[in-house]
C-alpha cells in the first residue's frame, strides 16, 4: 500500500469511527442494543475508545511502513482535537437534526 493510500485509510477510518457513537444505539456497533437512548456520557466513552482503536490502526500502518516515530503530548492533543472535530456531523445529526430540527429552528428563525 502506498503512503498516500495509508494516510487516506487512517483519515477515513477516523471519520467513520468518530461518527459511529452518534449513529447507532448499539455499544461499539456490535454490542447489545441499549434499551433506552444511550446517554451522552456513554457516547463520549465510546468516542474515546474508538480514538484509541484508530490510533492503533495508524500505529500498525506506520510500523509496517518503517520505523515508528516518537510523539510528544502535542501530537496526541492535536489528533484528539481532530477526532472530536470529525465527530461533529454525527453530534449534529443526533442532537440537533434528529429531533425534527427543533433546536435549529430555535437558533435561526430562517430555518423554519
Amino acid at each position: 500500500m502506498s503512503q498516500t493510500a495509508a494516510i487516506w485509510l487512517v483519515i477515513v477510518a477516523a471519520l467513520v469511527a468518530a461518527n459511529l457513537p452518534f449513529l447507532t444505539e448499539r455499544w461499539l456497533l456490535v454490542g447489545p442494543r441499549v434499551r433506552a437512548a444511550k446517554p451522552l456520557a456513554l457516547r463520549l466513552l465510546e468516542l474515546v475508545l474508538l480514538y484509541f482503536v484508530v490510533g492503533g490502526i495508524a500505529l500498525l500502518i506506520e510500523k509496517r511502513a518503517g520505523q515508528i516515530a516518537a510523539q510528544g503530548w502535542e501530537f496526541y492533543a492535536v489528533t484528539a482535537t481532530l477526532f472530536l472535530t470529525l465527530a461533529f456531523p454525527g453530534f449534529v445529526y443526533r442532537y440537533l437534526m434528529r429531533r425534527g430540527g427543533g433546536a435549529l429552528r430555535r437558533i435561526d428563525g430562517a430555518l423554519e
